[in-house]
């Protein structure tokens, strides 16, 4: 075979540091894209950016050379110093670690829908309960002391 071809999406979970609510509605689109920036300047895709002030959610299409945790740690480090110098919130920072889920192609279009959906879920659950839940329907073990 002489070429490679890969479908890798993946569906990103991260939350602010102690989960504060600093993601504003005033500049929360201008963020989103600035993450969307950071993906594509790294070779990846976003597909979909949404969350809460406390989180976002990402659905990317990511290359098979991408390693998943040095994408996440760039656009971390990117897009808090963008909050630092952008927003003036120097005390800007997100949480360690994060969820990364693979997404079949068949699943695009609900991920999708559902991250675009955040403000509504929210009203309904807590993030918390909400990346529980994520954690259990991936069949991921996981011990409630290290998750906050």
């Amino acid at each position: 075979m002489p070429s490679t071809y890969v479908s890798l999406y993946f569906h990103f979970v991260f939350s602010t540091k102690d989960r504060r609510r600093c993601i504003h509605d005033s500049w929360e689109s201008r963020f989103h894209s600035y993450l969307g920036g950071i993906i594509r300047n790294l070779g990846g895709i976003a597909i979909s950016i949404g969350g809460d002030a406390d989180h976002v959610h990402i659905l990317a299409s990511l290359k098979a050379t991408h390693c998943v945790a040095e994408m996440l740690k760039a656009l971390k480090a990117n897009s808090s110093g963008w909050v630092h110098k952008e927003m003036g919130i120097r005390s800007f920072d997100w949480q360690n670690g994060y969820g990364a889920f693979t997404v079949g192609k068949s699943e695009l279009d609900a991920v999708q829908k559902y991250i675009e959906q955040q403000k509504d879920h929210h009203r309904r659950k807590t993030f918390q309960e909400e990346y529980r839940e994520l954690l259990q329907e991936y069949g991921i073990d996981y011990d409630e002391r290290y998750l906050w």
